[in-house]
């Protein structure tokens, strides 16, 4: 598949947790880099005499002059090395924007948006439009699994958010360390299982699941069990590939 590519210039880069690398690009060729807020790009770079790519979530909201993306190190990973690697003013090659995972035009409604890791960046991209549908009768909850609280990805957007609107909510879950203080928004244990307590209503809700793809298919098939139907299911799977 032939991709038509753009350069990216890096200008700022810095861990936003102690492993995940949060990257702010601009576009290089003076062009307005246009899409819906839930899209990711694609990174391409030379290996080994060959073209690969790998996949990046937009972390920010449409609108801004600069692209940011968050990197979870893959050991022995290929764009691992490459992006961390980068210093400020390099350039890249990116295309896109590409997928589907975006908010739809539709009446109001509970969205429920669960993620792991780096899986709740296109839910950060999301927030001003949610932030506009709420106020019109809209409800969100964000749910994120991670193993501890320091690798809470961006948790401090999304409490700023639950703290000025009733309609949203915010729950991290941590599958290996509780912290001690734990607060309102924390629990232990699985995010699948946290999203079980939401008491779900296949004819109201709209559930987008994003990251690992055990989870996304875990919470997929108990979701089928539950009756939802397929058209208000809204998956991506994080796909690790070195």
């Amino acid at each position: 598949m032939a991709f038509k590519t753009f350069p990216l210039r890096l200008l700022e880069s810095r861990h936003v947790t102690p492993s995940i690398l949060h990257l702010v690009f601009t576009r290089d060729d003076g062009t307005e880099f246009t899409y819906q807020a839930g899209q990711f790009i694609n990174i391409h770079f030379q290996n080994d005499g060959k073209l690969i790519h790998r996949s990046y979530s937009i972390a920010n909201s449409p609108g801004d002059d600069y692209l940011e993306i968050a990197m979870s190190p893959v050991e022995g990973g290929r764009a691992t090395r490459l992006l961390s690697a980068l210093s400020a003013g390099d350039v890249i090659e990116a295309s896109g924007p590409y997928g589907r995972f975006v908010l739809k035009d539709e009446e109001p409604t509970r969205y429920v948006l669960v993620a792991t890791g780096t899986g709740v960046t296109p839910y950060r991209s999301m927030l001003p439009l949610l932030e506009e549908r709420i106020a019109r009768g809209f409800t969100a909850d964000v749910l994120l699994g991670t193993w501890r609280r320091e690798e809470a990805l961006y948790a401090e957007d999304f409490l700023a958010l639950a703290d000025q609107q009733p309609g949203f909510t915010f729950h991290a879950c941590y599958s290996r360390e509780l912290p001690d203080d734990l607060a309102g928004h924390e629990c232990q244990g699985y995010v699948q299982a946290r999203m079980q307590q939401l008491e779900l209503d296949p004819a109201r809700d709209i559930v987008y699941l994003c990251g690992n793809p055990d989870m996304v298919d875990q919470a997929m098939a108990w979701l089928k069990e539950l009756g939802f139907p397929v058209a208000r299911i809204r998956r991506e799977k994080y796909l690790f590939a070195r």
